[in-house]
């Protein structure tokens, strides 16, 4: 059996540049991945099938309307494969909210599928990955963190991070990313600041500081809870910055490193019990 890891993708950073003719909005993005996620596993079989537990299993179609079968069938027809598999995913991470957890179990299928059908993967910049969803492309370079900007399809990796770790939190809702996008008044604005190599992670947390999420606005007038979230990781011992990941609802506090994470997560589980929390470093490349 071959097994994958899809880690969590969190924007530490997202401005919103412009929006094309076709209607897709241009983003300017910081994405790093944690070192949490969801499970993969697949084993040769006839057909292409899906099989979904965990936690957040609920609500997660097994037809072909989940990414991960998407992304398998366009693996397969980019690569003439005619064998199947039958794929687990073991759902950690919930879902719509803001952490491309999908996008990252369609990139984690197609390392596993490649590897089990012994073909190439896709390319990151294949057509094919980018028609999969505007994250795929960068899942696929996981776990480097990336600058990501256009749809998505623009990537260059960051100068080195320093040691970081990342407290998620998220308050109990689904943030549709169409929907916090329609709350968009502004929708052509600066891109981001130039990114230093930051020695420590103090010098980091200066720099996010000039940056944004150009989401945050209209994912908090849709779930007010964003903000609670955010104020919560704010007030918590160990946290250097807060910010809200991708169009949300999960937000992310950035700590020193791991351990202060775990510590953080702690206080965070203890005082709001009906919240998703997890602690974990920021994956290197």
């Amino acid at each position: 059996m071959d097994k994958g890891f899809a880690p969590a993708k969190v924007n530490l950073a997202l401005h919103v540049t412009g929006q094309g003719p076709d209607g897709y909005h241009q983003l300017d993005s910081l994405v790093v991945f944690a070192g949490t996620g969801d499970q993969l596993s697949a084993v040769p079989s006839r057909d292409l099938t899906l099989a979904v537990s965990g936690p957040f299993a609920a609500g997660v179609p097994t037809d072909d309307t989940n990414l991960v079968l998407r992304a398998a069938w366009a693996l397969r027809e980019a690569r003439g494969v005619q064998k199947g598999a039958a794929i687990k995913l073991l759902k950690h991470l919930p879902h719509g909210a803001g952490i491309g957890s999908g996008s990252s179990d369609a990139a984690a299928a197609i390392r596993l599928l490649a590897k089990l059908w012994e073909v190439e993967p896709l390319a990151p910049e294949a057509p094919e990955v980018l028609a999969l969803g505007s994250d795929v492309p960068v899942c696929l370079r996981a776990p480097a963190p990336m600058r990501m900007r256009g749809r998505g399809e623009v990537m260059e990796p960051l100068p080195r991070l320093p040691t970081l770790g990342l407290v998620l939190v998220n308050p109990g809702a689904t943030l549709p990313t169409r929907d916090v996008f329609r709350g968009l008044i502004v929708r052509k604005n600066s891109p981001l600041p130039e990114i230093p190599e930051a020695r420590s992670p103090e010098d980091f947390v200066a720099w996010l500081k000039t940056t944004r999420n150009d989401l945050h606005a209209p994912a908090e007038k849709l779930v007010p809870a964003v903000g609670e979230a955010l104020e919560t990781l704010r007030r918590t011992p160990g946290v250097l910055a807060a910010v809200m990941s991708g169009s949300g609802a999960t937000c992310v506090g950035i700590t020193r490193d791991a351990g202060v994470a775990r510590n953080a997560a702690r206080i965070i589980q203890l005082a709001r019990l009906g919240w998703w929390v997890a602690p974990a470093p920021v994956l290197a490349a």
